[in-house]
């Protein structure tokens, strides 16, 4: 990168004065002017000659750009002209400036300003990034920006598996919704034909002035968002949104989670009263604001904040506003506007230390003061170490650090609609459950190398049904739940049931039997198997893994029953559907067929020689892959830096479990090795205790195991425990 001076500050500036573009006038009149006589008056008094100036023009785009912006809209400042400042009139208004021409406008990513007079510092890498780019023509850094922590949840290399990904969808209904601002009829009119056939709007019938009700005449932009933004299930919302976005013309995939995203109390669902109660305009302010909003988010003009500020006091005059409309625009706008539903107001307040805008004369709950909560918000967003990037990830964390107990039922509950009362506010879902890919598995201390664990997925993707075998403390159980969770991209432990076989364990136990019930009658009921069945066929959006760990240690063709034909990755259809031995609890018989977002992982320990060899039937139907005792680099690394164990005792420990390895293998076969998981710990230790960590593990847990491979030669376990700790 170009030398670049840190030492005095940059400028970039706009040259819009109502509307108008003055680029030509200043340059050829060899000056900038600040187009406010009562604003920016004290930083352009500041200005020095010599400073470097940039004129600027801050904008939005979607396409044409020259990396991949995952649907998303992206933030563009064109640099029109650069110059010298030469002399300050020191009237807060004028600077001569040396202008040097560009034939071709540079445009510039991701950290821009829409202010119109923005003063740059060159005291980090990206504001040394722009300036170097602006006055030294040097090439921007994509690939930096678009994985910092501000950025990286849209356009980094793993944006497509972000808990935000919501956040395309809602974009591009706002777009979309905004063409029928001054039409509305066709989109009341779609509207209508949709709540015909679904009652989950029923809340939407109005009453009139004249004493009749119906479904509603008009509608808000909001109260459109927030149809799929109410307290109902996922698998609803997700409907509502396809539905609806059909109807608008949205090219986005509806999203199948809200990760963090406020919705409305269901018994207030409206962001205006009923028309018998409500102004005539206030449908109106409410599309004002909307747009405003739209602009203000996409362009640098000087006037769109002060029409956002206008229409934002205009639309809380609206009868049953309040609250709610932050919401609405984060809804409209995720990256670029807060909501403050309460527990987003807590957060701020108390864990972000930022004051909030109130109801109060002091510090009033107005367009100006929302703004400048969320400038203030957006600048430390940029922040390294800040506990937040964005705007999305804010209202999610207020959820989570939220001691609130507000649950929102995933039921759908239709109440009468107050829409004559004052006040609405929005509440957040539940927080989703954290991501998790394979970068977390490995970071988790996974061992394996990550093109093996990719290929492990794989096959988990294509065959459904996987078992990890392996000799004993190769971390099968641990490997067995995380790939499950990246198999589903989050750690979501509610979809994830985990069972062990055993000899006693039964059909009636894991898909379907009678069991007792409280009145000492008998009833049948589903297993955990048939229970994961039901949930992966009512979500099947989602994935779903079962996990039996020592699946050989029961019997699974007769644990499977029938089930164990349609298991099979290819019969995994309702055409393939079977009955079962049992009927459903009503007493019919109802074909079952297990769903392809159900996953079946097991584990299996080779070197168990009290069991039978695993039935050809459920082998066809499994993928396998054996573990290994894993002692290389990655081991090494993740039991000096996480388990505080020093360099030179974690190699001498490697050494003399790799000789024990070899002496079991040469003796009894590779099956029968000690795995990894027995000598790393569990918890960073002092490393004073390191050999007597080592000790008590190899005479409690690696001895006992030695005793019984050599159970008919006990001197030879003693021996060979004896040299595992020789000079420990």
């Amino acid at each position: 990168m170009p030398e670049v001076e840190n030492d005095r500050p940059y400028w970039f500036v706009g040259a819009q004065w109502d509307g108008e573009d003055q680029l030509d006038r200043f340059i050829s009149e060899g000056i900038w002017a600040n187009g406010y006589h009562d604003k920016f008056q004290t930083e352009v008094k500041s200005m020095r000659a010599g400073d470097q100036i940039a004129i600027k023009s801050s904008y939005t785009r979607k396409h044409d750009l020259p990396f991949e912006n995952n649907g998303h809209a992206v933030s563009v400042m064109a640099i029109k002209a650069v110059g010298t400042i030469v002399e300050n009139l020191n009237d807060g208004r004028n600077v001569r400036v040396d202008w040097r021409p560009i034939t071709d406008r540079r445009e510039w990513y991701f950290y821009t300003s829409r202010q119109t007079v923005w003063k740059v510092e060159a005291d980090d890498w990206a504001s040394e990034g722009l300036v170097a780019f602006a006055f030294r023509n040097a090439p921007q850094d994509y690939d930096r920006f678009r994985n910092a922590p501000y950025w990286r949840e849209r356009f980094g290399d793993q944006a497509e598996d972000t808990m935000f990904s919501w956040t395309s969808f809602y974009e591009d209904f706002a777009e979309k919704l905004l063409k029928f601002k001054d039409d509305r009829s066709p989109l009341i009119n779609g509207l209508k034909e949709i709540a015909s056939r679904n009652d989950k709007l029923s809340y939407l019938t109005d009453q009139f002035e004249d004493g009749s009700e119906g479904i509603m005449q008009d509608i808000c932009p909001f109260t459109l968002f927030g149809i799929f933004n109410r307290g109902t299930t996922v698998e609803n919302r997700t409907a509502l949104a396809r539905e609806l976005g059909n109807l608008i013309g949205v090219e986005a995939e509806a999203p199948t989670s809200f990760d963090g995203i406020p919705i409305l109390n269901n018994q207030n669902s409206w962001f205006f009263a009923w028309e018998k109660l409500r102004e005539p305009d206030d449908i109106d302010r409410l599309w004002n604001i909307f747009s405003a909003a739209r602009l203000f988010a996409q362009s640098d003009d000087p006037n769109a904040r002060v029409d956002f500020i206008e229409a934002f006091d205009q639309a809380l005059n609206v009868k049953q506003t309040s609250w709610n409309l932050t919401a609405g625009l984060f809804w409209s706008n995720p990256w670029d506007f807060a909501t403050l539903d309460g527990q987003s107001r807590s957060y701020i307040s108390n864990q972000l230390s930022l004051p909030v805008p109130k109801r109060t004369k002091s510090f009033p709950y107005d367009g100006d003061n929302y703004l400048k909560l969320v400038d203030n918000l957006s600048q430390r967003f940029e922040e390294e170490d800040y506990p937040v990037h964005s705007f999305p990830e804010l209202s999610y964390r207020a959820y989570e650090a939220s001691s609130q107990d507000e649950s929102n039922s995933d039921d759908d509950v239709e109440v009468e609609n107050a829409s004559g009362s004052e006040e609405l506010d929005v509440l957040s879902v539940t927080p989703p459950p954290e991501p998790y890919s394979i970068s977390e598995l490995m970071a988790d201390g996974c061992f394996l190398p990550e093109p093996l664990v990719q290929r492990i997925l794989g096959r988990l993707r294509e065959k459904k049904n996987l078992i990890l075998q392996g000799p004993p403390g190769t971390g099968k159980t641990w490997l067995a739940k995380r790939l499950a969770y990246s198999l589903m991209g989050e750690k979501a432990e509610t979809r994830v049931r985990a069972v062990q076989f055993h000899p006693n364990l039964s059909y009636e136990d894991f898909v379907r039997g009678w069991r007792p019930t409280g009145s000492g009658q008998l009833a049948l009921a589903e297993g955990l198997f048939m229970e994961a069945v039901h949930a992966a066929i009512d979500s099947p959006t989602k994935r779903f893994v079962v996990v039996i760990e020592e699946i050989n240690r029961g019997n699974p063709a007769q644990i499977f029953g029938e089930l164990l034909t349609i298991i099979e990755a290819g019969k995994r259809t309702p055409a393939a559907a079977l009955e079962l031995c049992y009927p459903d609890g009503d007493g019919k018989r109802r074909p079952v067929h297990v769903p392809e977002n159900l996953y079946i992982i097991g584990t299996m320990n080779i070197a168990d020689r009290s069991l039978a060899l695993v039935d050809l039937a459920l082998r066809r139907r499994f993928a396998f892959i054996t573990l290994e005792p894993q002692f290389g680099d990655l081991w090494r690394n993740w039991v000096i830096e996480n388990g505080g164990v020093a360099k030179d005792l974690v190699d001498d420990i490697r050494a003399r479990m790799m000789a024990l390895n070899q002496e079991i293998a040469d003796t009894f076969g590779a099956q029968f090795k000690i795995g990894h998981s027995y000598v790393t710990p569990v918890r960073k230790m002092d490393p004073a205790n390191t050999k007597d960590w080592f000790r008590a593990v190899a005479e409690t847990e690696i001895g006992p195991l030695l005793e019984e491979y050599w159970f008919d030669q006990p001197s030879r376990a003693e021996e060979v425990l004896k040299r595992l700790i020789e000079g420990w």
